[in-house]
């Protein structure tokens, strides 16, 4: 197995060449695909190569690899395209078969369909979020079943700016609008937190948050420039996930958000129907039924804190839950 360096440097070169190149395809990450139409499948026997994606944070990759291995295990080829870049490409790159499968957050992946389709669904379960989803998906993808694991997008901030607004864990987004007063607050995320409502507009239309007050730091997805820059205080809020252990490590505060806005976000495989024979559904609905929020936070801890391979965090975890 290529080691998380050579892996990240395909990735991130993947990455570079996605207006060209790459999303007519380009080599993966693993192991070579000689079938021209990855989209194989079909009957109960597992055949046929998938290709596994990721979004550009660790979380992704992490679960990308969970996938793609209890699937190897099954008797997929499988080959990688790690770390490209966010929902807003990689979803393009799935309808068109560059990739197969990808980890997604229903709450998030509903957001994102809400917003080409100019909407906003309501997501009050997790059964109506999925139902929501595969009414607006592609017609060539769909989800599978969702994990009881989430991590959510979160308004978080740094040590800082929470005593200086007198913020707590029980506090909302709601109580620190109403503390800012007006005053002016600098917000780092990826860019495209701007654009989403599980983001900037959702602050704006559900807390009041107004755009006059926000400076807006365009970092990464709740990665290490994010942690990095709320850790050392050089913004005052930015968009962590839940499952994240630099919050309790670095003594920062996520708000509650009673309105919402960032939705529920259970982890799921979003895939190409034609992809997966039943043998790979089953694989891949096996891993779910195991994976819950504290195992992720757990897996998460080896990736981001102890900088473990995320490949090697994959398999150990999987033989531990008997899945390869």
């Amino acid at each position: 197995m290529n080691s998380w360096i050579t892996r990240r440097v395909t990735a991130a070169f993947g990455a570079a060449v996605l207006t060209g190149a790459f999303v007519a395809g380009c080599g993966s990450s693993g192991s070579s695909n000689n079938s021209s139409n990855p989209l194989t499948g079909g009957g109960g026997q597992a055949t046929g190569s998938i290709v596994v994606g990721s979004d550009n944070f660790l979380e992704s990759v992490l679960l990308a690899d969970i996938y793609g291995q209890a699937l190897q295990a099954k008797g997929y080829k499988v080959s990688y395209k790690l770390n490209i870049a966010s929902r807003e490409v990689t979803y393009g790159l799935l309808k068109s078969g560059t990739i197969t499968l990808k980890p997604e957050y229903n709450g998030a992946l509903l957001a994102y369909l809400d917003s080409l389709a100019k909407k906003t669904t309501p997501q009050t379960s997790t059964d109506q979020v999925d139902a929501a989803i595969a009414s607006e998906l592609a017609p060539n993808l769909e989800v599978l079943q969702p994990a009881q694991a989430q991590d959510n997008d979160t308004l978080t901030l740094s040590k800082q700016a929470a005593a200086k607004y007198h913020m707590t864990a029980s506090s909302s987004i709601a109580d620190f609008v109403t503390a800012l007063n007006g005053a002016n607050v600098s917000i780092g995320a990826a860019a495209e937190f701007q654009t989403r409502y599980q983001g900037i507009l959702g602050l704006e239309q559900a807390y009041g948050l107004k755009a006059s007050q926000i400076t807006f730091k365009s970092l990464d997805a709740g990665g290490t420039l994010t942690e990095t820059a709320l850790s050392q205080g050089a913004v005052d809020a930015g968009d962590l996930f839940t499952t994240d252990p630099t919050i309790t490590q670095n003594g920062l505060v996520t708000l509650t958000d009673p309105k919402n806005i960032f939705g529920l976000q259970n982890v799921l495989p979003l895939v190409n129907k034609s992809a997966l024979s039943s043998t790979g559904v089953d694989a891949l609905n096996a891993v779910d039924a195991k994976l819950d929020s504290k195992t992720l936070l757990d897996l998460d801890v080896k990736t981001q804190v102890q900088k473990q391979d995320p490949a090697a965090v994959a398999t150990a975890w999987l033989k531990s839950v008997g899945l390869v």
